[in-house]
């Protein structure tokens, strides 16, 4: 049976988390519309910026049919502003920005700083990189936030190391969460979709397949 995951195509990196989803094995659909959600069995919040994101959700008439069906246990994958969206709490919002909230976090905007503080790194993410034949996984982070707090029922995938490969000091996002799951939810920090390496989709796919069967 075929795997149909969404990608939410309101702002972002829509085209590159379709590529990485079929890479990966999934049909992957473009989500704009309400109804839209009824053939999807999973969905992918792409980056972009968090606040339009929230505005556009409710604009689109998305966002409490969203809430409802995460709830309800939709398995939802959020890289960068996707983690934001799925966060119960947030850390430096504006006063009127909501989520869609089902991760017991508490997630920073814009945690790494501005777009000129952009990077890339190797980082171990469990369930990818700590498989048989597996290796770290290369990450793309653009204004990226980090997880601060995370409850009793998240499971921490990947941390900032305290000092990268070559030896020099991280500074303060050093343990910084940046790759989590909560069940059926999965959220990243940092943009998996740009890197060539499809790998979290692929945990993804079998996170919405593994749904489909329980």
């Amino acid at each position: 049976m075929t795997t149909t995951i969404g990608v939410l195509a309101l702002q972002g990196d829509v085209r590159e988390h379709a590529a990485a989803l079929e890479q990966a094995g999934a049909r992957a659909v473009a989500v704009r519309r309400p109804a839209e959600l009824d053939a999807v069995d999973g969905l992918v919040l792409p980056g972009g910026e968090s606040t339009t994101i929230d505005k556009l959700l409710r604009l689109f008439e998305l966002a409490d049919p969203l809430r409802g069906l995460i709830g309800e246990g939709l398995p939802v994958f959020g890289s960068c502003a996707g983690m934001i969206l799925l966060a119960d709490r947030i850390e430096g919002g504006t006063a009127d920005q909501r989520t869609l909230g089902g991760m017991d976090v508490v997630v920073r905007r814009n945690a790494f700083g501005r777009q000129v503080d952009s990077f890339e790194a190797d980082l171990q993410v469990a369930g990818v990189s700590d498989v048989p034949g597996g290796r770290p996984v290369r990450t793309a982070f653009i204004r990226a936030p980090w997880v601060e707090e995370a409850g009793p029922g998240v499971e921490v995938l990947s941390r900032i190391p305290d000092r990268w490969a070559d030896g020099s000091a991280v500074g303060p996002a050093a343990g910084k969460i940046v790759a989590a799951r909560q069940g059926r939810l999965l959220a990243t920090a940092f943009h998996p979709e740009i890197t060539g390496d499809a790998r979290l989709h692929g945990l993804f796919v079998r996170i919405v397949q593994a749904s489909r069967r329980s």
